[in-house]
């Protein structure tokens, strides 16, 4: 469609109460593009997280089948063209507008906030080694299989939608990924798919490594 088109409708700042009509009667896809932590300290339930200021457009892509999927946005203050703009340049045109105000608005509107439980590699260590909890490694595939954590689970991001049966719904486990963005993304699907008992390991396989968590040996990924 034409850009201008698109921006007039994805450029609509809509209230709280506006928000959640949208989100309820069109089923819109409320999408939070701000940074991680941002997301984790304070959503709105159901929100999903793909970040602005990381691989954007094609997580939208990977994650988001329907190109006429409504969707309505949560971003940074005076980003909320560029998220606009950057979803039609993949093909996402029916954006219908943005929380004016983001979630300061939401919250002093008395609407509920959900978080994610974060922690990181060093605070797992212990519990890691003995097996007392479940990991899940959310990188690709030819990551996994150029090292991982002994213990870890793989299950790509991308495959995501397909292997839900394979998280527990009793009892906390825990997702990572190189360093936080795709397990952020992870956990805010899993949430939203009813997993509230999922844990963030904001650090990544980045910080596993600077721990005395088991590593498989490590295998160069151009042999893969």
């Amino acid at each position: 469609e034409d850009i201008d088109d698109v921006l007039e409708g994805g450029m609509k700042a809509l209230t709280p109460k506006e928000f959640e009509m949208i989100a309820s009667e069109m089923g819109a896809l409320m999408l939070d593009v701000r940074p991680p932590k941002a997301f984790t300290d304070g959503h709105i339930p159901n929100s999903i997280f793909i970040g602005i200021d990381g691989s954007f457009a094609p997580w939208v892509g990977e994650l988001v089948v329907d190109i006429k999927q409504p969707i309505i946005l949560v971003a940074p203050a005076g980003r909320e063209e560029e998220v606009v703009t950057r979803l039609s340049r993949v093909g996402f045109d029916n954006t219908l507008g943005y929380l004016s105000g983001g979630i300061d608005a939401w919250k002093a509107a008395g609407k509920e906030v959900d978080t994610v439980e974060s922690t990181v590699s060093a605070e797992i260590e212990s519990r890691l080694v003995d097996g007392s909890i479940k990991l899940f490694d959310v990188r690709k595939v030819s990551e996994y299989q150029s090292e991982h954590a002994v213990q870890a689970e793989n299950v790509p991001l991308s495959q995501l939608n397909q292997q839900f049966a394979k998280f527990p719904k009793e009892g906390k486990f825990h997702i990572h990924c190189a360093s936080g963005y795709r397990s952020t993304i992870a956990a805010s699907i899993l949430k939203s798919r009813g997993y509230h008992n999922v844990v963030n390991v904001t650090d990544g396989f980045k910080g596993i490594k600077e721990t005395n968590i088991p590593l498989t040996e490590f295998v160069c990924p151009t042999t893969l």
